[in-house]
């Protein structure tokens, strides 16, 4: 949400609550809280980033909805179905109280507020800043909306609303896990979503002696400790750019994310392949996939002195790297 559309939807006709607590399912981390009174608001944040921003500016932070609210603020997500599991938790959580629903045209603000019309009254809306912002009442009309916390695929595995590639293992991970040789020692998993990669490189790699999953998403990692339990797996609820690894890495896989919203950035890859270089011990390796149309070639080479593309597809490349390179010290870089 902006603080220019919650402030325009105030001056007109969203009233808030004038006491009480309010909590914001789903704020993002570089929000301004507009005229939300920071003494009686809580941040419902599940993603590590946008969390521990809230916490440095000194807001209560939460990873789940505890009511009872004066109101509850949502944050639309991409995922529709993340979205109205969101909309049933604010709605338990705020039993008579002001739901208001914010969100980006191109997050589906619209069609979302086309389906809300049809169980709610809608006691007012306005468009601003490419988006949507309406409110209502809360009762019970999204119950139907509610979904566990996580729940089985087609293939058993226990996926969460909103995950990403809920449906099975996403092919680029397969593809990665096929091409590593077997590793040893201490590694890492960085952006493990919600734990098929993890899982398999365990499976391939008896010398593995620990296995740290990273993950920025608390329900994907919930997920990951529910599909991955070998005794060798540690997990962490961290920004993977940002995570402190608690001993020197012998090795780093990754399928990492290039989507920031819905927009493709491949400054994301990049930063995870800067992270890997900081993580892994002086003899360390980074094993990577990423669509062929991303351009990692030059990341790589700035924090790795060898760098080399082991395998592929028409649309994945399988990287590997090796000889980080560390700050302040120049290495010649060789590729192929």
């Amino acid at each position: 949400m902006t603080a220019e559309r919650l402030s325009y939807a105030v001056a007109h006709g969203l009233a808030l609550p004038s006491d009480g607590r309010i909590a914001w399912i789903g704020a993002p981390g570089d929000s301004d809280i507009g005229p939300l009174d920071p003494a009686r608001l809580e941040i419902v944040q599940g993603f590590a980033p946008d969390a521990a921003a809230w916490q440095v500016r000194g807001l209560t932070v939460v990873p789940a909805p505890a009511g009872p609210y004066a109101a509850v603020i949502v944050t639309l997500p991409r995922a529709r179905d993340r979205a109205e599991a969101w909309l049933a938790q604010a709605e338990a959580a705020a039993p008579g109280g002001l739901i208001v629903l914010d969100g980006a045209k191109t997050d589906g603000a619209e069609a979302l507020a086309k389906a809300l019309k049809g169980r709610v009254a809608i006691e007012g809306q306005v468009s601003k800043a490419h988006g949507k912002c309406l409110w209502f009442r809360s009762g019970d009309a999204m119950a139907d909306w509610a979904r566990p916390a996580m729940a089985p695929n087609a293939d058993g595995d226990s996926v969460a609303p909103g995950v990403f590639s809920a449906d099975g293992p996403d092919p680029a991970s397969v593809a990665l896990a096929e091409a590593l040789p077997p590793l040893k020692g201490v590694v890492a998993d960085l952006g493990a979503g919600w734990g098929w990669l993890a899982r398999a490189v365990l499976a391939r790699s008896p010398g593995i002696d620990r296995l740290h999953l990273v993950e920025a998403d608390m329900p994907a990692l919930d997920c990951a400790r529910a599909n991955v339990t070998d005794p060798r797996a540690r997990f962490h609820w961290d920004d993977a750019t940002a995570w402190k690894a608690p001993e020197a890495l012998d090795a780093v896989v990754m399928n990492p994310p290039f989507h920031v919203g819905r927009k493709g950035d491949p400054r994301l890859g990049q930063a995870f392949i800067a992270a890997a270089a900081r993580m892994l011990a002086t003899r360390g390796q980074l094993w990577m996939v990423a669509n062929r149309h991303l351009p990692y070639e030059t990341a790589l080479a700035q924090h790795f002195g060898e760098v080399a593309e082991v395998a592929g597809t028409s649309k994945f490349k399988i990287l590997h790297a090796a000889r980080p390179i560390r700050a302040g010290r120049h290495t010649g870089t060789r590729t192929g």
